[in-house]
């Protein structure tokens, strides 16, 4: 079988792998950049396993007018820069010994050797500069068949990253058959080391879970993360009942926002911020996104009061997490919400108010003239 594609038979591309090709070394593009082509999904990322050591990319890359950048060169990794574009070229290893992320390797000359140490089959997939595709290990019919199959012992890959079991939910998300039933050793090799999670730092957490409920439909995922105990192990309190309904109300239509869904979960604001390194704005959303949600506000206070996409995003979690439907015209009420501006100014209730007296004002004439669907003008307000 062959493959195709612009990001294959484009110059960048071609150039690594002819420099590597022509000191007679095995090059091959390998993992996501192989896959999504398959499927017809753009590719972005290309990376190359060579059976060249590092140092000797990095003088073959020199030589022939590319830029390397020793990057991970102590892992066998060098970034080679062509034309702007940096692929990552990593010489074929094997395990040694293995203890959670870190593992003695050895570099070695067969691509068997690099397969097998790589966590799916379906990111065990190479292709050559001819577009030549290689699958020492069923990936392909895995791929055809939206099979979510670790590479060898579920048990045996997860011990080596704790991570993979992220990625697992994750990959079933993106890439998995909603109907088929998930393999059960693999879902029995996640709950037995969920506890593994603990050991992985929040930054990882928090970009396999943003990569997770970014998914068409994470709602199936979530659900078998909580029946293995993951999901209690990455975000305590969180409910995934909800995530179902909301995808259904997004129809296919609303991009599928990974803060909104979160924000379904309902998992504490601390809770969320710690587990998965929030940053300071994404904190902030989310808490208002769960405060909004949790009340009866209409589409178009929560437009006025959080703008046109949070305000979206408040009415669908609102509605997910009481099992309704979205009334009619939410949208544009959302954005005639979003529209309004309050007619009264500080200066207008000076000086018969000042200092916190003056806020406290302005707050309970802001509130009224909302829940009066902002019928309310200034003169009525300050009568």
């Amino acid at each position: 079988m062959r493959i195709t594609g612009a990001w294959l038979t484009q110059g960048p591309t071609q150039a690594v792998l002819g420099m590597l090709g022509a000191a007679g070394h095995q090059a091959y593009c390998v993992g996501g950049c192989v896959r999504d082509a398959l499927i017809g999904r753009p590719v972005s990322d290309v990376d190359i396993a060579t059976d060249a050591p590092a140092a000797q990319v990095a003088a073959l890359a020199k030589a022939a007018g590319l830029k390397p950048v020793p990057t991970g060169i102590d892992h066998g990794t060098v970034t080679v820069v062509a034309d702007g574009q940096g692929f990552e070229v990593t010489t074929f290893r094997r395990d040694v010994e293995t203890f959670g992320r870190h593992a003695v390797i050895a570099y070695s000359d067969r691509l068997e050797d690099d397969a097998a140490r790589r966590d799916f089959t379906i990111n065990a997939l190479y292709v050559g500069a001819d577009g030549r595709l290689t699958d020492p290990l069923g990936g392909l019919p895995d791929l055809m068949a939206r099979r979510i199959r670790f590479v060898g012992a579920p048990a045996d890959r997860i011990r080596e990253d704790y991570l993979r079991i992220l990625r697992y939910f994750r990959f079933q998300a993106h890439f998995g058959d909603p109907v088929r039933p998930m393999e059960p050793e693999a879902l029995a090799a996640c709950a037995a080391h969920a506890a593994g999670v603990a050991t992985l730092s929040a930054e990882r957490i928090g970009t396999e879970t943003r990569k997770l409920l970014a998914a068409p439909d994470p709602s199936r995922a979530l659900g078998a993360m909580a029946d293995t105990g993951v999901l209690a192990r990455v975000l305590p309190g969180a409910d995934p009942a909800p995530l179902a309904l909301m995808v259904h109300l997004e129809g296919g239509v609303l991009p599928p926002r990974w803060l909104r869904r979160l924000a379904a979960l309902a998992p504490r604001d601390d809770t969320a911020r710690d587990a998965l390194r929030l940053s300071r704005a994404e904190a902030r959303d989310l808490s208002h996104l769960r405060q909004h949600a949790a009340t009866d506000a209409a589409p178009a206070a929560l437009g006025y009061w959080l703008g046109t996409d949070l305000g979206c995003d408040a009415v669908l979690a609102q509605a997910a997490r009481r099992c309704e439907l979205l009334p009619p015209g939410w949208q544009a009420e959302v954005a005639r919400g979003a529209a309004q501006r309050f007619p009264v100014a500080a200066r207008d209730l000076m000086p018969d108010y000042t200092g916190p007296a003056l806020g406290a004002r302005l707050r309970e004439l802001e509130w009224r003239w909302v829940a009066s669907d902002f019928a309310l003008d200034r003169a009525a307000l300050l009568a």
